[in-house]
């Protein structure tokens, strides 16, 4: 009889190595590693030559970058998604594409199970689970650290390490980078290790040597720079006036976000499985993209439209974090915004300095803005009667004046 096969979300770190080795030994399986490229740069050299050498018997290494910009970042940028203030969601929205990809090789190879490294205590366990729910309720899902005999077998890194040495399985484990760190097109996060204590500095001069998109402000230039972007439809569609894909917008705005210190956040958020937890970010191209398009929006969107869209921003943004990004209130949530960005059209400027994205500037054929109406000088429209102002107001101090009248009586 065949063996099972089991997909692996694989990234070559220690944990994925590990488990790639027990996995198979465990369920006597055909394991075939997976690793999305989504813009992990060098991090994928190698990976399928140590992949085959741990013990899988096939190895995908898909590039899903354009993917990623076009299908994934983008749909949540128009939504004006924003996690508790400040998280860009730029690891949660990873997950259902790397998800969704691991669903389509189960299918084509005839696996009846995915597997992924993602810990008991975290977020992407629940992500790529969700979405393989969403997408192939069929196939069975291993999460091997909420298995009390893995659990058991590798209490620590130690542990682990003695196992990879054990198996001649080549890994890289060392104390001088005691944190994790995720990478992709849209950002890299840090976590775990020095960074669980949030009075831990990683900004200062001893520590900042662990960023790696950007440089820290006051590295960065002495001389601002300007970058203008242009916008079709809620979708930044050129840089420069140079026209460039999703992808390529992306690349473009990280390299210059990265030159000037932007995009740095260090938050304590919280998780959907309960607990808070410290998350480091770099999001340089996307802090200054989604700057650009909040501004590209204050000039074209309908005030009513856009207040309506802002009451669902905090809904839309914990929807992607906690990884229901293939849930149909998600997908309904999602017509809306499309709705909302179809004249989101025209041309913003920036000026880029030391950490800061300052608006310099926006432009639109479809433009709301009317100048000859919001004037403080005479209009010469005759759009506005500032007399029209008085009932306007008398209607709306009505109810206040009621309610006033009622807390004066009950002190009599």
């Amino acid at each position: 009889m065949a063996k099972e096969k089991i997909v692996l979300a694989y990234s070559g770190g220690l944990d994925t190595s590990v488990i790639l080795k027990w996995l198979k030994e465990t369920y006597d399986a055909e394991i075939i590693a997976f690793t999305a490229d989504i813009g992990q740069k060098d991090e994928l050299d190698g990976l399928e030559a140590k992949a085959l050498a741990t013990g899988a018997s096939k190895v995908y290494i898909d590039d899903l970058r354009d993917e990623f910009a076009q299908d994934f970042i983008y749909p949540m940028f128009q939504s004006g998604a924003l996690y508790e203030g400040q998280y860009l969601l730029g690891t949660s929205i990873a997950r259902p594409l790397i998800a969704k990809r691991m669903v389509d090789i189960a299918r084509a190879e005839g696996a009846t199970a995915i597997a992924h490294g993602a810990t008991g205590k975290g977020n992407d366990q629940v992500r790529f689970e969700l979405t393989a729910a969403a997408l192939a309720p069929d196939i069975a899902v291993i999460a091997p650290w909420r298995i009390e005999e893995f659990r058991e077998q590798f209490p620590g890194r130690a542990e682990m390490i003695a196992y990879a040495e054990k198996h001649n399985i080549p890994v890289q484990a060392s104390a001088a980078k005691p944190y994790s760190m995720d990478r992709n097109l849209l950002h890299i996060s840090f976590e775990s290790g020095m960074l669980e204590d949030p009075w831990f500095d990683p900004s200062s001069d001893e520590n900042k040597g662990m960023f790696v998109l950007s440089v820290s402000p006051e590295d960065a230039p002495d001389q601002s720079e300007y970058v203008e972007l242009t916008f079709e439809a809620g979708n930044c569609t050129a840089v420069n006036g140079k026209a460039l894909s999703p992808l390529e917008v992306m690349e473009k705005l990280n390299e210059l976000g990265g030159k000037h210190g932007i995009g740095r956040v260090d938050m304590v958020e919280n998780r959907f499985v309960g607990m808070k937890s410290r998350g480091v970010y770099e999001t340089p191209g996307g802090t200054i993209l989604f700057t650009a398009h909040r501004k590209m929006e204050s000039l074209t969107m309908d005030r009513d439209v856009m207040h309506l869209r802002d009451s669902l921003i905090s809904k839309y943004a914990s929807l992607v974090y906690n990884g229901f990004w293939f849930a149909p209130e998600r997908l309904a949530l999602q017509a809306l915004v499309l709705e909302s960005q179809k004249n989101v059209t025209g041309v913003v400027r920036l000026k880029l300095y030391k950490g800061n994205v300052i608006g310099a500037g926006v432009k639109s054929p479809v433009s709301l803005y009317n100048p000859d109406i919001a004037t403080m000088e005479a209009d010469p429209s005759k759009a506005y009667d500032q007399g029209d102002a008085t009932g306007f107001i008398r209607l709306n101090a009505l109810r206040l004046k009621v309610s006033s009248g009622v807390e004066q009586s009950k002190k009599q």
